[in-house]
């Protein structure tokens, strides 16, 4: 109470105020209650949770570096040399499967369509004068020529639905030697390293798409550290420090860095809010084994309040301070040796704005 009561003195001094100003209820405001309804804590961001048992498990803490998910990316390579005609995606542009990505054109692809067309039409013929009218030689020479250049056609980078169209009404002049390259998947395109006008050797990657949604992260592990990590343990990654992201463990190297010396650990994080970034580097916690269960609450539920750990505890429509006593904290929870009983409703977020408004209160702001 006294360091209450010199702790708003000083403040006042600081802010000007006469110190007459504090009100008459401060005595009742240090011990009572911040009143707030369910519907003003839901508009304020205020969320509150009913204090459970669990088991606290230990962690170890690692570097880590941001990486493109191989498993859910690819590239967009042709198949044949060609000169680069027209552009459809852009760097950082968000594609659907199948959807057009570049306009290619090549002599080599002009004389593939050529032939195709020219196959197609025999095929048709011969197919249309059936067995009885043409010799056998004739028949199974003009359909392995038609299934030839098709072949050759979808090799070049052709799509069975771009050949359709291609052989439909039988017109050679269609045989120019353009065709699209596709995206194979839906995704974000993360490169596209060419201009329009250039030709591109077969092989040469135009684009690179990934499903950012699903990422890697690599982490660091010293041998020793990387005891009781295994495929499916929980992680967490954080770029700051302060928000974090959940994730698992899919994936251990079984060789240790030559040159680091460590060991490599492959964690798969959501990144549905485009949080994380190929190349960015992260701090990782792993998850080791549990201790027994005992009451916690999340780390940020616990503030300093008057120089003891402080929980807001809700009644009614009564948010209460409640000094607790804390114990070991571990993968974001602090374990509440002494203070909170088990189905207790205490504040899990927006605890800091309580604490400023409570401070504002006991300062007499305001009058």
């Amino acid at each position: 109470m006294k360091t209450s009561v010199t702790w708003t003195l000083l403040c006042l001094v600081l802010i000007g105020l006469p110190i007459g100003a504090v009100s008459a209820e401060q005595g009742h405001e240090e011990s009572g209650a911040l009143k707030m309804t369910a519907a003003e804590r839901e508009a304020q961001g205020i969320r509150t949770a009913k204090v459970e048992s669990r088991a606290l498990a230990g962690a170890v803490t690692a570097p880590g570096e941001v990486r493109m998910n191989a498993y859910a990316s690819a590239q967009v390579t042709p198949r044949i040399s060609a000169q680069v005609v027209a552009r459809h995606a852009r760097l950082g542009e968000r594609v659907k499967k199948d959807q057009p990505l570049v306009t290619l054109s090549s002599v080599a692809m002009a004389e593939a369509q050529g032939g195709l067309i020219e196959a197609d039409r025999e095929w048709s013929r011969v197919r249309r004068l059936g067995r009885k009218v043409v010799s056998d030689k004739r028949y199974i020479a003009a359909q392995v020529a038609r299934q030839r250049a098709y072949a050759t056609v979808l090799a070049y980078g052709m799509t069975a639905a771009q050949i359709d169209r291609l052989l439909a009404g039988g017109d050679a002049s269609r045989a120019t030697g353009a065709f699209a390259l596709l995206s194979p998947q839906a995704g974000t395109v993360i490169r596209d390293d060419f201009v329009i006008g250039e030709v591109i050797g077969a092989g040469r990657v135009l684009f690179e798409v990934s499903d950012e949604s699903l990422l890697w992260v690599e982490a660091k592990l010293r041998p020793g550290q990387a005891t009781g990590i295994a495929v499916g343990t929980p992680a967490r990654v954080s770029r700051n420090g302060t928000h974090w992201l959940d994730g698992k463990v899919v994936q251990l190297h079984h060789r240790l860095d030559e040159g680091s010396r460590t060991l490599g650990v492959r964690v798969e994080v959501a990144n549905q809010g485009d949080e994380l970034h190929p190349g960015e580097y992260v701090d990782v916690t792993l998850q080791t084994a549990a201790t027994n269960a005992r009451i916690a609450v999340p780390k940020d539920a616990v503030l300093l309040m008057q120089g003891a750990p402080t929980v807001f505890k809700l009644d009614g429509d009564e948010l209460h301070p409640q000094p607790v006593e804390t114990g070991v904290t571990r993968g974001g929870w602090t374990e509440i040796k002494a203070g909170l009983a088990k189905g207790d409703e205490v504040v899990t977020q927006g605890a800091f704005l309580l604490k400023s408004l409570r401070l504002k209160s006991q300062i007499g702001e305001g009058h």
